[in-house]
């Protein structure tokens, strides 16, 4: 009887136990946030664990007749093949365990699969874990669509573009035809992007760019690269995707403003470089940098105007190629030298000043252009440094000339736009006088208006400061620029520097004549010095003279000399 009492208790005690064990068992599964189908195939048995109604509500599985309602509700549900899941094949060892997932439009569910197996290889027990990982899948779209995308304009990000392109010039090599790119650069915009306007501008930007994802499809592929550059790429454009279509929609989209949400009408202005694979380049980096800079080009040529990569630009790239290494070559051997030219009176031929001009000549005594090698240079950056050869060299060569020859006249010195924008550059210069004993109101500044079109405030507080330390600061070129009346007045320069291709015109016509007769004019009113460049004859000299212009430049009186010669002159 004891031992029968024993029993019943030890039965009760492993019944107490088992039932912790299973509470504690369904309280890990409620809390893992998954539900599990157990499958025991020896007995046919068939368990639900954990908050199964969430995957598969209205389905009670209790046995294994339910596992077919189970199957048919899944099939309902879930987009993938369900069958393996459930009805396992005991031979088929390759497909009891893995992972597979289910898909709904709102529910990715991740099903994980677990069988054991007898001594024969028989399958007994089969656990299946599903999982929802929609979270955890949505987490990873957005950092696939960061990585691909571009947030504010939908569009492909440059990188990802970069690859679609490099698939693209892959294809058509095998399929034998092109690939055109388009570089569409809104750079006018880029110059209203400031101030107040700056959201404004950000807005335009991304209604640009959707109406070009409208161009988005089969064999187009669609990028924002950035502040103001779009890119498109066309294989095999044919149909309504040739690249005289596309340009000509986007201009006519620009034709028409573009409305914000403030209520307030933008226009945009775009400039469309495009290039073509294998023409133009064989790596996708190559073509894009080609499309870029005929972009450019297009951006300069006026508003929404294209422009085509071809043979012609690609055997200038190669020449500025060759022309940037032969560069750092003068730079090291310093290859450059000095010449000057003077300026005069007008009237009495009384010397005025001389303006120091860089020179270049390479080692087999051939000459460069500087309207050759200063637009590279200042494009790669060694304008900085040729440029801090000259300023120091001329104002070293004038102190010489000025004590030897008791002179009492200016020296004129270019200012690229590279070396004004350098921080530092008015302490440098302000040392490089005091060095060599040159007061700084006997040095005159040419800054061109290119300089003062990219930064017009930054760059006028800076003609202040040097104006105010006695330097006089003269305007280039002036006449050319579509801007210069609309700024003049607000710049502190001494003295107007007109243009030689208005000075060679003046004689043979008289628009010519009216429009220098009005400028000298005004700068007589604002109390600025005229300088006429380019003066090569007597006629143009005489009729200066009676427009009454100030001083002349050219040939006439003098022409650029080397630093002998120059001294000769001045004795």
């Amino acid at each position: 009887m004891d031992d029968l009492r024993y029993q019943v208790d030890l039965l009760g005690a492993m019944n107490q136990k088992l039932t912790n064990e299973e509470k504690m068992y369904r309280m890990i599964c409620d809390m893992s946030g998954s539900a599990f189908l157990y499958i025991n195939f020896t007995e046919n048995q068939v368990r639900v664990l954990g908050d199964f109604s969430v995957f598969f509500p209205d389905v009670e599985v209790k046995d294994v007749k339910d596992l077919a309602k189970l199957y048919t509700k899944a099939e309902e549900k879930y987009v993938l093949p369900f069958r393996d899941l459930l009805f396992l094949e005991k031979s088929q060892r390759n497909t009891d365990e893995g992972v597979i997932r289910l898909k709904d439009e709102n529910t990715w569910v991740e099903c994980t699969v677990s069988v054991l197996y007898d001594e024969g290889g028989e399958a007994t027990d089969k656990m299946i874990r599903f999982q929802d990982i929609s979270k955890l899948k949505n987490q990873n779209d957005d950092l696939a669509y960061m990585a691909y995308y571009d947030m504010p304009t939908g569009l492909y990000n440059k990188n990802y573009f970069v690859r679609l392109l490099t698939d693209y010039m892959h294809k058509a090599e095998q399929d034998h035809t092109v690939v055109s790119l388009l570089c569409i650069d809104i750079g006018d915009y880029r110059k209203q992007k400031s101030g107040l306007i700056l959201f404004a501008g950000e807005e335009g930007t991304q209604q640009f760019g959707k109406f070009l994802s409208s161009f988005q499809g089969d064999n187009v592929v669609v990028s924002y690269f950035n502040t103001d550059i779009f890119c498109i790429a066309i294989y095999d454009p044919r149909g309504n995707r040739t690249v005289e279509n596309i340009c000509g929609q986007i201009q006519k989209r620009v034709e028409t403003p573009f409305e914000l949400k403030s209520g307030q009408k933008e226009m945009l202005s775009v400039g469309i470089g495009i290039a073509e694979y294998p023409e133009a380049a064989g790596t996708a980096l190559e073509l894009i940098n080609c499309a870029e800079i005929v972009m450019e080009q297009a951006r300069r040529g006026g508003r929404n105007t294209v422009r085509y990569f071809d043979a012609v630009i690609l055997d200038e790239l190669a020449k500025n190629s060759r022309m940037e290494n032969e560069l750092k070559e003068a730079l090291s051997n310093l290859s450059f030298y000095l010449n000057f030219q003077p300026q005069y009176d007008a009237k009495e031929e009384k010397l005025r000043g001389i303006e120091a001009l860089v020179r270049w000549q390479r080692p087999d005594g051939r000459k460069v252009s500087p309207m050759d090698f200063i637009p590279i240079a200042e494009k790669n950056g060694s304008m900085i440094s040729i440029d801090s050869w000259v300023v120091e060299e001329s104002i070293r060569t004038f102190a010489i000339w000025k004590k030897k020859f008791d002179l009492d006249i200016l020296l004129s010195l270019n200012i690229s736009a590279s070396q004004y924008r350098e921080d530092g550059f008015t302490d440098r210069l302000l040392g490089m006088l005091k060095k060599y004993g040159v007061k700084p109101e006997e040095l005159e500044l040419e800054i061109t208006e290119g300089i003062l079109l990219e930064d017009f405030r930054a760059a006028t507080e800076k003609m202040c400061v040097l104006k105010d330390y006695g330097i006089r600061i003269a305007l280039d070129d002036f006449g050319t620029g579509y801007s210069s009346l609309a700024y003049l007045k607000g710049l502190p320069v001494n003295t107007l520097k007109i243009d030689k291709d208005l000075i060679g015109s003046v004689i043979s016509d008289q628009n010519t004549g009216i429009i220098i007769e009005s400028v000298i004019a005004m700068a007589k009113k604002l109390g600025l010095e005229t300088i006429a460049e380019g003066v090569e004859t007597k006629e143009q000299l005489n009729r200066l003279n009676e427009l009454g212009c100030d001083y002349i430049q050219g040939y006439l009186l003098g022409r650029p000399m080397r630093k002998e010669d120059m001294e000769q002159m001045l004795k």
